[in-house]
């Protein structure tokens, strides 16, 4: 059945196309094997506190947040007549440069201001490539093929998943068997096949369609004179008819003639780009202010600002305070993964026809037991009633991802509903950065809050009181659910 699936794809996209896709989002779910390391490069050689460690991973995932701009260029600023290719390849390149540079150079491993610098150039990369490859996406199930759009997204989720079981298993038990360098040099392994996967990928030109019209109507009817192509020509033997066209008509120009029709072609084409790029952010502008989107899209931000995150500061505690090990944190992450899935089904079996404002209030109810379990692990509660600190960990990492799941859910369903016709894929995109923006704010609130604490690798007395303030604070956005449409469900087929 599987196989028959895969081959069903494959003769619809190509193996080509397939490979990169799946080898993308396989490796931004393994990612979670070089980020461990990089966690514990933080607390354990540069001895930084939680606050400090987490603030510099709000500074290196900032580019999450600014995803929008990565989809404008591509659209808008094709490289050698390529929107996809090119900016994929430098995507990739930015996210493998930091990790040999890290595992090679010690110095630069060693220090906040060059980690935390190539850590964000990391994100960067892979961020652009997450844009890039989600436009190649929706640009292959168009048309003819929109009836594998479900298909082709099922696998993009389905490699992320293996990637992250894989990434987390072999994450741990690689910090015990080999320094951080080599985990660094190890990793870039995946992005070096990803650039080298990237001469596969097919793209036709567009350079010459973009070109705009002339002023001078002659010299555009003797430059831009439509070719007459045999039935069932192809668009790229239409591209290099049109091509050879162009060269034997301007040969017929003088020198100083053909010039002055290459500047101005230039001049156009450029004048395109501008007003292309300008169109889309002023097409953006003009969605997000509709209070249909502006809303719901405040609500997702403040549900995220108005929780100070403390994941870092817990991260220390399970491994300072209770001596949890790399590998049993790494197998503690796997179970979440599968808490996602199950959380995944439960969603789409029961969930899905309930109104958008209670499954959310259910979702922050449920965010606060998972945050009181923290509570209770910290407070030794449970070591009084016999239950082992490991089973605590496993079970509220597997309850909080299911739970995560069920906010995210929505929030996939109702950008999809919000996005008007035309500007989906960027519009989409700004919505999921208005998220991460949200988380990133998050984790700054919450390395300003264990600061003020006084939290530190050696001190957690007032940890508690942080895990309060959380738990607290997790019930302020259902105060305004209200910003979310009545009448919205989780079904994407409903309209609002």
């Amino acid at each position: 059945m599987a196989i028959r699936w895969m081959r069903r794809m494959g003769g619809s996209f190509g193996a080509s196309f397939l490979w990169i896709v799946s080898l993308i989002y396989f490796t931004q779910g393994f990612r979670s094997f070089v980020w461990t390391a990089v966690s514990y490069q933080m607390k354990d050689i540069l001895k930084l506190s939680p606050s400090s460690s987490q603030f510099m991973f709000s500074i290196a995932f900032f580019p999450w947040s600014i995803k929008p701009a990565y989809g404008i260029l591509s659209d808008c600023i094709p490289i050698n007549g390529c929107k996809r290719k090119p900016y994929l390849v430098i995507a990739t390149v930015l996210s493998l440069i930091p990790w040999p540079v890290l595992g090679l150079i010690s110095s630069l491993m060693n220090s906040h201001n060059f980690l935390t610098a190539l850590l964000t150039m990391q994100n960067l990369g892979s961020a652009m490539a997450d844009v890039v490859i989600d436009a190649m996406i929706a640009e292959a199930v168009r048309s003819e093929r929109a009836e594998f759009a479900g298909d082709i997204q099922s696998l993009s989720w389905l490699m992320m998943a293996v990637g992250g079981i894989c990434g987390n298993l072999l994450g741990g038990y690689a910090l015990s068997s080999f320094r951080i360098c080599s985990i660094f040099l190890l990793f870039s392994i995946l992005p070096g096949i990803q650039l080298l996967s990237c001469a596969f990928i097919k793209e036709a030109s567009s350079e010459y369609p973009d070109i705009v019209d002339l002023k001078n109507s002659n010299l555009q009817e003797r430059l831009y004179s439509s070719t007459i192509l045999p039935v069932g020509a192809s668009k790229s033997e239409a591209l290099r008819r049109r091509k050879k066209e162009r060269n034997h008509d301007c040969s017929k120009l003088s020198y100083g003639e053909a010039e002055d029709v290459k500047e101005k072609g230039s001049l156009a084409l450029s004048l395109r780009r501008f007003q292309s790029m300008r169109s889309a952010i002023y097409s953006l502008y003009d969605a997000f202010k509709n209070p249909l989107i502006l809303r719901p899209m405040a609500w997702f931000f403040f549900s995220h600002v108005a929780v100070p995150n403390l994941s870092t500061v817990m991260f220390y505690y399970q491994t300072q305070v209770l001596h949890l090990g790399a590998s049993f944190l790494g197998a503690s992450r796997v179970i979440g993964w599968f808490g996602l899935m199950i959380g995944t089904y439960i969603y789409n079996q029961y969930l899905k026809r309930m109104k958008l404002q209670r499954i959310l209030m259910l979702a922050h109810v449920g965010l606060g037991a998972v945050n009181f379990l923290d509570i209770v692990l910290v407070s030794g509660l449970n070591t009084r009633l016999s239950i082992p600190d490991k089973y605590m960990v496993l079970g509220g990492s597997a309850v909080a991802d299911a739970i995560n799941q069920f906010k995210l859910m929505p929030f996939l369903i109702l950008s999809g509903q919000l996005c008007p016709p035309g500007i989906e894929g960027t519009l989409f995109a700004l919505f999921m950065s208005i998220n991460n923006l949200g988380s990133s704010v998050g984790l700054f609130y919450g390395a300003a809050l264990a600061s003020v604490l006084g939290i530190s690798t050696n001190s957690f007395r007032n940890i508690l009181y942080g895990l309060l303030i959380q738990l607290f604070s997790t019930f302020i956005p259902i105060g305004l659910l209200f910003l979310i449409p009545k009448e919205a469900t989780g079904l994407a087929s409903e309209k609002l």
